[in-house]
């Protein structure tokens, strides 16, 4: 009876008790909780406190049942820490997976473009080879060489054919592809955004964009559109200039747009993956890519490619 009442014995239940509400789930420790109040109940019955036995039990039951509801709450919370933790890293890792689909989708849309380029200079390397073969007055040993380029040719093209085909599966009744776009269409995508009720200024400064190379004019056209893509979903109404200039050996593009006004809305899932896809395509020729706030408030996106020909 001595050990059932000695204060050293109760301290150590209340210890006991709030570590299995804070490690253990709510029914464990309110069935432990109960046991343990009965047992309190049947002590003080046996220990003869008849006048004070009410007060006595409900103060005991009192702190035992505040103990009980800390251990709980210290369970609870911690809980809820693993599980925003938990979360942040499945936004963590999500966010990693949206860019690296970006980057594997961007990868495949240029494998697709140098497909259709290579493709067209294979073919006139083959169709000038089999010219020079069946010249008439053209030498024996001539001819042989210009067979074996020809052959070269054919078969480049076969292999080229065989790795890119993949690529080429479509769904059944998919609209085949568009002509790739060159910097002549630029002016037919700024009008295509302002007929969406986009404020677009496109500022053009090549003396011939003819003579810029198809496929320097193809990421630049890229480049612009995903500028305008970004713009109409992040700063909607505002007014975007768009500036395209020849600087010495490169070729130099800005878009630029003022930030709406306001704070600012949380990031969407997958914002930047365009910016990705970007980098990509910019870093496959040797150009560069920067984007950011500048110094007058203003989001810009600008791009330097590199001109073969100057």
């Amino acid at each position: 009876m001595g050990d059932l009442l000695a204060s050293s014995a109760m301290g150590a239940t209340a210890m006991g008790l709030f570590t299995l509400a804070s490690h253990r789930p709510w029914r464990v420790a309110l069935a432990v909780a109960g046991l343990n109040a009965v047992r309190v109940l049947v002590t003080f019955r046996l220990a003869g406190t008849d006048r004070e036995y009410v007060e006595s039990v409900t103060v005991v039951l009192l702190v035992y049942a505040v103990i009980v509801a800390i251990g709980m709450l210290v369970r609870s919370r911690r809980q809820l820490v693993e599980s925003l933790t938990e979360r942040a890293r499945q936004a963590e890792e999500g966010q990693r997976l949206r860019v690296e689909e970006a980057r594997l989708l961007e990868r495949e849309r240029l494998a697709r473009e140098m497909h259709d380029v290579l493709a067209h200079r294979i073919s006139l390397l083959a169709v000038h080879a089999g010219a020079l073969e069946f010249r008439a007055d053209a030498p024996d040993e001539q001819r042989r060489a210009a067979g074996v380029i020809r052959r070269s040719a054919y078969e480049a093209m076969e292999d080229l054919r065989e790795v890119i085909g993949v690529l080429r599966e479509a769904a059944p009744g998919a609209q085949p592809e568009r002509p790739q776009p060159t910097l002549t269409d630029l002016p037919a995508l700024v009008e295509e955004s302002r007929r969406a009720g986009a404020h677009v200024t496109l500022d053009e400064r090549v003396a011939d964009p003819e003579k810029v190379p198809a496929r320097v004019g193809r990421h630049a056209y890229r480049i612009v559109q995903e500028g305008l893509t970004n713009a109409r979903k992040h700063a909607p109404g505002a007014r975007v200039r768009v500036t395209v200039e020849a600087v010495g050996p490169f070729l130099a593009i800005e878009i630029d747009n003022p930030l709406p006004p306001g704070p600012r809305p949380p990031a969407l899932p997958g914002a930047g993956a365009g910016l990705v896809g970007l980098a990509e395509r910019v870093g496959m020729i040797g150009g560069t890519l920067d984007h950011g706030l500048s110094p007058e408030g203003r989001f810009r996106l600008a791009a330097r490619l590199p001109l073969p020909d100057a």
